[in-house]
């Protein structure tokens, strides 16, 4: 191994230990190479104007606007099939369906398939998952998907 490779220059010989006490430290006129000022401005400023050829060259796409957010006002709610359970209880009753939890009354849009179904629940939804169907049939109970009108 060269040990002459690895050393570098003693610290008594370094250029800032010369300059100490030199005030602009080879920079010539005081407050020259001193914060931002001489590279036109701080961070991002000045990319419409002075910087511009910069932008152009290797930030192309800064200005303008890409792509679509949906509103967060428009997300559809949803429950899980073992929150159920709970609203078996309260479920609304008509004669001729039986027992039907109408999950479109109470401001729900869609069923998804966490959790667990231990009684046949009959179910009136907008849409649901499939591994929510699978659990609610599997349970003796049944999905009605309602059809926008």
């Amino acid at each position: 191994m060269n040990l002459e490779a690895k050393i570098t220059v003693a610290h008594r010989k370094r250029k800032v230990r010369k300059q100490r006490g030199s005030r602009t430290y080879g920079w010539g006129q005081v407050g020259q190479h001193r914060a931002g000022g001489r590279k036109g401005g701080k961070g991002k400023a000045g990319r419409s104007k002075h910087k511009w050829t910069y932008t152009v060259k290797y930030v192309p796409n800064y200005f303008g606007k890409r792509g679509f957010h949906k509103p967060m006002s428009q997300k559809e709610k949803t429950m899980n099939v073992g929150e159920l359970e709970e609203l078996a209880t309260r479920a609304t009753t008509t004669e001729e369906k039986g027992k039907i939890i109408d999950l479109e009354k109470l401001g729900y849009d869609k069923l998804l398939g966490s959790g667990k179904v231990n009684r046949a629940v009959s179910v009136e939804v907008k849409s649901c998952s499939k591994s929510a169907a699978k659990k609610i049939q599997e349970a003796g109970g049944k999905i009605l998907i309602k059809r926008e009108t």
